[in-house]
């Protein structure tokens, strides 16, 4: 298995972000332009919380709140766990799988560099399985 890093170098994630005083509404047309379920809420340049569409489901859609009136602070994960671009990917799913995680965000000090889902852990199993396959199928029919 490879390093979160190469992973990375897939998509610009670093911009799936939002800020804690943003209006959750707000939050989830980011969410929607960007095609993804979760993002990380960043204070200037500090990771601060999480905010998945798990969030929004049950502390704002299932309560009958008012998204528009509510900010991404009173709704966020703020205890996130990271994993930093050397950490393995097999490492990462087992996390993902442990803790019930569909998103990591990737830290390398105390700077965030992106962040990695299941599904780009999953895409990266495939594409290694396939190029397995067409390798043994090349040596077999050689």
């Amino acid at each position: 298995m490879k390093p979160v890093s190469e992973l990375l170098k897939r998509h610009d994630s670093a911009a799936w972000r939002t800020s804690p005083d943003t209006s959750v509404f707000d939050a989830l047309a980011t969410l929607a332009r960007f095609e993804v379920g979760a993002l990380m809420v960043m204070d200037g340049d500090r990771l601060v919380g999480f905010l998945s569409e798990r969030d929004y489901t049950r502390k704002v859609a299932l309560q009958g709140k008012n998204s528009k009136e509510m900010k991404v602070s009173e709704i966020m994960t703020p205890d996130v766990m990271t994993v930093t671009p050397q950490t393995r990917t097999r490492a990462c799913m087992a996390l993902m799988s442990q803790r019930k995680f569909r998103h990591l965000p990737v830290v390398d000090g105390a700077k965030v560099v992106g962040m990695i889902s299941i599904q780009d852990l999953m895409d990266d199993i495939i594409a290694d399985h396939e190029e397995t396959i067409a390798q043994l199928t090349t040596y077999i029919q050689s």
